[in-house]
């Protein structure tokens, strides 16, 4: 990702101090670290991440401190689903298991990884009958006076606490997320991941309140184009604008100032646009209500008196 490009989505986003933000990239923590030091500690700020955890290695190169990260949340992106149909509970937290690969990877590697443990107990195998004979020939040899196995699980005692205690910690963290993308009242969004754009937007954009960007960059265009045509057929945006950023370098010296011939291609695509109320939401009962209360008070209101114009004698 171009710097210019960066600049762009900050711009288009309308990142600023007291924002509620919904962040969803694959960059190692780039938009994100730029967003936050846009925002400047104030705010919230959610990152939608997949796997495991969410990865900020550029985002600690930017130094900021513990005052910045309060305002940081987290949330796994394969519950989005389950939030949005109302069957998110904290159970489904706690259940999953933090230690366990992916579906997707398990499939592929469960016969490689048998394949190697059958070939590492082999090797252990063999290794301990060829240590029997050295076993039987060498000197028995005094035990230590220390107890080494109290140790041993005393520290094992001290991992799995605090492993439990950050599962916590993390459980936490994903519950107040959780609360607030519930409201579905954010104030922006922002999308620059490797997956296809579009499943993303469409599903992200319901946690965005009315009137409110959204900034979609993707590095080829057609992904971008299909997203376009999506939105375009769902309603409930406007100010739809598909643009590639464009760079050019300028050299500027005393009465030679001019374009460098050569400029950096490949910048990338950028999807923007800002989001209304949808049709679904006009079609609502208690929105009609409304608007027929505005329409009778409206009707009450009394008609503007007319002025005499009285005429000059002549």
């Amino acid at each position: 990702m171009r710097y210019d490009t960066l600049a762009q989505m900050l711009t288009l986003g309308n990142i600023r101090a007291g924002n509620k933000m919904i962040v969803m990239e694959t960059c190692s923590g780039l938009v994100l670290g730029a967003m936050m030091e846009r925002m400047g500690g104030f705010g919230s700020i959610i990152q939608l991440y997949p796997g495991d955890g969410p990865v900020r290695a550029a985002t600690a190169c930017f130094g900021f401190p513990k005052s910045f990260l309060s305002g940081l949340h987290e949330f796994p992106l394969n519950k989005i689903n389950s939030l949005l149909n109302g069957t998110f509970s904290a159970e489904m937290l706690s259940s999953e298991p933090k230690d366990s690969t992916p579906v997707e990877q398990s499939n592929g590697e469960h016969e490689e990884k048998q394949i190697s443990e059958q070939a590492d107990e082999d090797s252990i195998a063999e290794a301990a009958e060829s240590n029997l004979e050295e076993q039987r020939t060498m000197e028995t040899v005094p035990q230590d006076p220390e107890n080494k196995e109290p140790k041993e699980k005393g520290n094992r005692r001290d991992y799995i606490q605090e492993k439990q205690r950050r599962q916590e910690e993390q459980r936490k963290r994903h519950l107040e997320a959780a609360a607030l993308l519930g409201e579905r009242n954010a104030d922006g969004l922002i999308v620059a991941s490797r997956f296809h754009p579009t499943p993303l937007l469409l599903s992200l954009l319901d946690f965005v309140a009315p009137s409110r960007p959204f900034v979609v960059y993707c590095q080829y265009k057609e992904p971008l184009l299909e997203c376009y045509t999506k939105l375009r057929e769902r309603g409930g945006v406007i100010n739809l604008r598909l643009s590639e950023t464009w760079l050019r370098n300028y050299q500027v010296l005393p009465d030679r100032s001019h374009p460098k011939l050569l400029m950096s291609g490949g910048g990338g695509y950028l999807l923007s646009g800002i989001t209304v109320v949808s049709d679904s939401l006009r079609a609502d009962p208690s929105l009609k209500s409304c608007a027929s209360t505005l329409d009778s008070h409206a009707a009450e209101e009394p008609a503007a008196k007319k002025q005499k114009c009285v005429g000059s004698g002549s």
